[in-house]
């Protein structure tokens, strides 16, 4: 099912393939064995709309770091409702973790790599593990880092697949509408690109749109597209 060369096949199948015709088929070919990892950020309705229509009760994957905006958390709320989604799973680091690797709240700040590490990457690891293969809204637009994104890839233990990959911010925001999906609160705001509140900034029109993420530092992905630095002690 899995497997370095599926994922190989399924990027060269996808190439020229419609968004909601890769999510319609993933489900299908990995059906319960996938999950979607949402954010449930600016962009994140397109691609929770699409599973919805095939399957309300695919699993969902949030990962709560303690450290989201609290629009970030109204809106999964609001679109569990709207998309009537059944099987949303939040996740995130408990408060051991918390406690032993940031108890002063300040990691964000001094070493940035492990807190994404501690709150981000390890809780959707340990909630990946029953999975053959995950969904992410990732598109090649974002970023420079991501010019090159296939519309599935094998990260090294499961098939990751990136539905949105060839989408712009136009499709993006004519898909949105074209469904009436509602608008995360932040992205009138300038947030394009929304994470922990202490690590996110607004955006001007002329920057990329990741650019709010880890302003004034080389760090570009928060480790789980990316392996990331494992916390002192763990």
């Amino acid at each position: 099912m899995g497997g370095s060369s599926a994922a190989e096949e399924r990027a060269v199948a996808w190439a020229n393939a419609d968004a909601p015709d890769i999510v319609r088929e993933s489900l299908a070919r990995f059906a319960g064995h996938i999950a979607l990892v949402s954010s449930f950020g600016a962009d994140s309705a397109v691609l929770l709309h699409m599973v919805a229509a095939v399957d309300k009760a695919a699993p969902v994957l949030f990962v709560d770091t303690l450290r989201l905006f609290p629009e970030t958390l109204a809106y999964r709320d609001r679109l569990i409702t709207h998309l009537r989604l059944s099987n949303v799973q939040t996740v995130g680091p408990g408060a051991e973790a918390v406690a032993r690797h940031d108890p002063a709240a300040t990691l964000a700040e001094t070493d940035p790599d492990a807190c994404c590490a501690f709150r981000k990457v390890t809780p959707l690891d340990d909630a990946l593990s029953p999975f053959d293969a995950w969904i992410t809204g990732r598109r090649r637009t974002q970023a420079e880092t991501r010019a090159d994104l296939p519309a599935a890839e094998w990260d090294g233990t499961r098939v990751k697949i990136n539905p949105l990959a060839a989408w712009t911010d136009e499709h993006v925001a004519t898909y949105r509408r074209a469904h009436d999906l509602p608008e995360h609160p932040l992205a009138a705001l300038g947030f394009p690109s929304i994470g922990c509140w202490p690590c996110t900034s607004p955006v001007a029109p002329s920057e990329n749109p990741r650019a709010g993420r880890w302003r004034g530092s080389a760090k570009t992905e928060c480790g789980i597209h990316r392996p990331a630095a494992v916390p002192k002690g763990s």
